[in-house]
């Protein structure tokens, strides 16, 4: 029988798109069309971009394990990789930048890497068919569809640039293996297409946009935190020669205007688990671009659930309102890094002790600290059960339903003051006296002081990795580095981060292996890996 090599890009389904997410994002599976009767109307745009807004959602939320969100989580300093006792030790050689750790791990990230493509596929497809589709009772919606497909690309590419630095661009549906481009390649296209959104999009208040859609406010803001990351890590005056400072920070400036977005009153507010009863919802003002997600996720191909979220709960165990999950642990160093009086110390962090929780999985449990994450946590009804699946979900370890916050107006405020906003001292303040309350005193703004609040403010957010990294890889293997002791199983045992780990890697993944061997050598695996 003859064999055929199917290159490693090669991606599947293109036109079929699954039942996406809550919001504007609901849609009925599409019969899968070809080229020859698709792409003639607005309408089959509109179904082509859903699909694309469906890849992104399969690959920021679809993929379990180590998803996108979860490693950022883990690479931190606030998480350790945690997990079962028994488990392999996989997630150790990531937060460990140390393959040894776990020497068959050779394509953990795979299923992620696979995702991206197929989103960045979708996404290039409908880009490069907008030619062909009349467009002549409504000529706004060209621009806008292509803008939003156009983001979501940047966005895919902005994650693989910072994960794997040297990746294949692909910039029209081409399925053939391709060589890797430089970072500035890739930086320059995510450029190009975030300020074509920030100068496309309609520039209308956000509650005009329908929930979980891209406007106008989320490209303007990705390009700051895209620019912020480039000249960080690569210590360059702008992004690829393309974008200034001051040109970002009047960006960010139109949202703090403009947008309509802001803060919510209280901080735990923002989280479910948080809050109960006075959660503001996944659309409130503060939320300037998400990931949606939902419960409908099932083994059949439907990808609309989080399905990362169950390895951060409670190592099999169920305390209301927190539901059982797989034991990603946070750091006593985070809990204790939040000095008294601030409400985020609570919003963001489960504490075993300090709840009375009768947690009795220590012996389960891998890396032991007592303290699990409260912001994405599986929930439990009040009887004990999962509440993703008393709604509906097929399990509950795709079945939870919380959305990914990408962006939030703290950030943007944040944002502004560190690019050297007039404004800076206020919207410093801004942050910190929600986080305070009546204990606020002002501080003067100063850039360790924005460091030390993006921490606290974004903790357990999957941000805090990438700020360490645009701080310089040398600060950032310091900050890293850890050498304490933990319990395994209910033993002490040593744990060590090198810092020399760290800067061998440059803080950048294992490319999947597989890939490289479907690639003939075209990819080259990072150092350290």
């Amino acid at each position: 029988m003859k064999r055929f090599k199917i290159p490693f890009l090669l991606l599947l389904g293109l036109l079929t798109t699954v039942s996406c997410s809550k919001d504007f994002l609901d849609a009925e599976p599409l019969t899968v069309q070809t080229d020859a009767n698709f792409y003639q109307t607005p309408e089959d745009a509109f179904a082509a971009l859903v699909g694309a807004y469906d890849g992104m959602q399969a690959a920021v939320g679809g993929v379990a394990g180590l998803s996108y969100p979860v490693a950022s989580m883990v690479l931190s300093d606030n998480m350790y990789g945690g997990v079962g006792n028994a488990d392999p030790f996989n997630f150790q050689a990531v937060d460990e930048f140390d393959i040894s750790r776990a020497p068959t791990f050779a394509n953990l990230y795979e299923p992620l890497w696979i995702a991206y493509y197929r989103a960045i596929y979708r996404s290039n497809v409908l880009i490069s068919k907008m030619d062909q589709i009349d467009w002549s009772e409504d000529p706004d919606l060209r621009t806008r569809y292509e803008a939003e497909a156009r983001f979501i690309r940047a966005y895919m590419y902005f994650q693989m640039v910072k994960l794997w630095e040297n990746v294949p661009l692909l910039t029209e549906p081409n399925p053939e293996i391709v060589p890797p481009a430089t970072p500035d390649e890739i930086y320059a296209v995510i450029a190009e297409d975030l300020l074509f959104g920030a100068e496309n999009l309609p520039m209308e208040d956000y509650t005009a946009i329908d929930a979980g859609r891209i406007d106008v406010w989320a490209a303007k803001s990705m390009l700051a935190r895209v620019y912020l990351y480039y000249t960080g890590y690569y210590s360059q005056p702008d992004l690829v020669g393309m974008v200034s400072q001051a040109e970002v920070l009047a960006h960010l400036e139109d949202v703090i205007e403009n947008s309509g977005h802001g803060l919510v009153p209280e901080y735990a507010q923002l989280w479910p688990a948080a809050s109960l009863e006075d959660f503001a919802g996944e659309n409130n003002q503060e939320i300037v671009f998400s990931v949606k997600h939902t419960f409908t996720s099932d083994y059949n191909g439907n990808t609309d659930g989080n399905h990362w979220m169950v390895m951060l709960g409670m190592r099999e165990f169920t305390h209301y309102p927190y539901a059982n999950g797989w034991g990603i642990t946070v750091t006593p160093e985070l809990y204790n890094a939040y000095p008294d009086g601030d409400k985020r110390k609570e919003a963001s962090i489960i504490a075993i002790e300090e709840e009375d929780i009768p947690f009795d999985k220590i012996e389960n449990q891998r890396e032991y600290t007592g303290y699990y994450t409260k912001k994405y946590t599986p929930m439990a009804t009040e009887d004990g059960g999962s509440l993703a699946v008393e709604l509906g979900g097929t399990d509950f370890q795709i079945g939870q339903y919380q959305d990914f916050y990408v962006i939030r107006y703290a950030d943007v405020l944040l944002m502004a003051a560190e690019l050297g906003s007039a404004n800076a001292q206020s919207y410093f303040d801004q942050v910190r006296e929600r986080a305070y309350g009546d204990d606020f005193n002002s501080l003067a703004v100063t850039l360790e002081g924005i460091q030390r609040e993006r921490r606290l403010e974004f903790a357990l957010e999957g941000i805090r990795y990438w700020d360490l990294l645009r701080r310089g890889v040398e600060e950032a293997a310091e900050e890293l580095a850890v050498s304490t002791t933990l319990l395994n199983g209910g033993i002490e045992v040593q744990k060590t981060i090198s810092a020399s780990n760290v800067i061998t890697t440059r803080g950048l993944q294992q490319i999947p292996n597989n890939q490289i061997t479907l690639s003939d050598g075209v990819l080259v695996q990072n150092p350290g890996w």
